[in-house]
């Protein structure tokens, strides 16, 4: 593995919390990748990430599309996003890193962040836009900003768009593994940690195509249910930050421990929120099947080998949550229009063939379905370098 293309540490000098930025490389002189917030980011998550999304990027390569992969970045700001200081840490880390995001570095929402609020400080931190970086690349910047204002304009049941793609292309890649397994969707059961932006549309989206949602972590514990959970109540309960009022809970819904979500009796797990949930205590509890890694490096790899071995196969985050990202860029580059159907339409197909592209690799292989997205990956960044380059030519 290579060394990143650029790693910085930013202090604040009014709290003397820490941010960093990742740029694991460039392609075309731009990369892209999301901005989190949580207690305890570090350095070392920031750049994981970072290479993470050099790979989603470039497994959505289609020679064929108007959409260019880009490189992999990531930010990271070490603080909770409850805390009364978070949002002015926020603006302050994005004036800090105004040159990098003005230059080279095209960003959004991430764990702890929604995209309105980035959006926000990124306006008051002097930026045009998070993604500005991308806009010479374009063929008509003004028409391609006004079809994703548009996108991120349209709403469905009451969300947001770009609040669901995410969690449309997690579905999928379930829905995926599913069918290749010949393992029918109704009475399939579901647990979640996680009910924010991913996690809620997943959850929605699985419901809808016949799982059923048995159990949905957040901060205050898990909220259980072996019949089912009543997916569209709790999502009109939740908070900004995902977490549920239990007063909208039925008779028989069960509030368990946090942790409980682990153990539960479920034929697939969604981690949708932290880093590094899952470790070697904690798998040994798990009984399902399938893991779909909606969250960024929820397990650690020590834990996945030791499912692997125990025929639990691990849907990678570098595949399963990368739905978001590459809707961002289908839509700004002109690969589908300002429409839900559409978004949606695309996202399964596209997701489809990647998870089938990947499971399959990874059966040929003998080996785990990372290792496969890796290897595709691996062998694709060359030929993305070779035909776009790094950096970006001259006007």
């Amino acid at each position: 593995m290579t060394s990143p293309f650029l790693s910085l540490t930013w202090t604040d000098h009014v709290t003397g919390r820490q941010g960093h930025l990742v740029v694991d490389r460039l392609v075309r002189g731009v990369c892209s990748g999301g901005l989190r917030m949580r207690a305890g980011c570090t350095l070392e998550e920031v750049t994981g990430l970072a290479r993470g999304m050099s790979l989603k990027e470039a497994l959505h390569y289609d020679p064929e599309a108007r959409y260019v992969p880009l490189g992999g970045a990531k930010g990271g700001i070490d603080c909770d996003p409850r805390d009364p200081e978070a949002y002015g840490l926020l603006v302050r880390y994005l004036r800090a890193v105004r040159p990098y995001v003005e230059s080279c570095w095209t960003t959004g929402e991430d764990l702890g962040l929604t995209q309105d609020l980035v959006d926000r400080a990124a306006a008051e931190a002097g930026l045009v836009s998070s993604v500005q970086a991308v806009y010479p690349l374009l063929d008509d910047e003004s028409a391609a900003r006004e079809r994703l204002a548009a996108a991120f304009a349209v709403e469905v049941d009451g969300i947001g768009l770009d609040e669901l793609v995410g969690g449309c292309g997690v579905a999928e890649s379930v829905l995926t593994a599913l069918d290749r397994a010949g393992v029918a969707h109704a009475g399939t059961r579901v647990a979640l940690q996680g009910f924010g932006t991913m996690g809620g549309a997943t959850a929605r989206f699985l419901t809808r195509a016949g799982l059923t949602v048995v159990a949905v972590a957040d901060v205050k514990g898990t909220i259980a249910h072996p019949a089912g959970l009543d997916v569209e109540a709790l999502l009109a309960a939740r908070d900004a930050h995902g977490t549920v009022d239990r007063a909208v809970l039925r008779p028989g819904d069960l509030e368990l421990p946090g942790d409980a979500w682990l153990s539960v009796e479920a034929e697939v797990l969604v981690p949708a929120a932290v880093s590094y949930a899952i470790g070697v205590e904690e798998q040994e509890r798990i009984g399902a099947r399938w893991i779909a890694e909606a969250a960024n490096m929820p397990l650690l790899p020590e834990a996945e080998k030791l499912l692997h071995a125990r025929g639990v196969s691990v849907l990678p985050d570098v595949v399963v949550n990368s739905g978001t990202n590459a809707w961002w860029w289908w839509t700004l580059f002109g690969d589908i229009g300002a429409d839900a159907t559409e978004a949606f339409a695309h996202t399964r197909r596209s997701m489809r063939a990647l998870v089938e592209l990947v499971l399959a690799r990874a059966e040929a292989d003998g080996t785990t379905p990372r290792a496969a997205a890796h290897t595709i990956a691996e062998q694709r960044l060359p030929v993305i370098a070779e035909r776009f380059g790094r950096y970006r030519p001259a006007p």
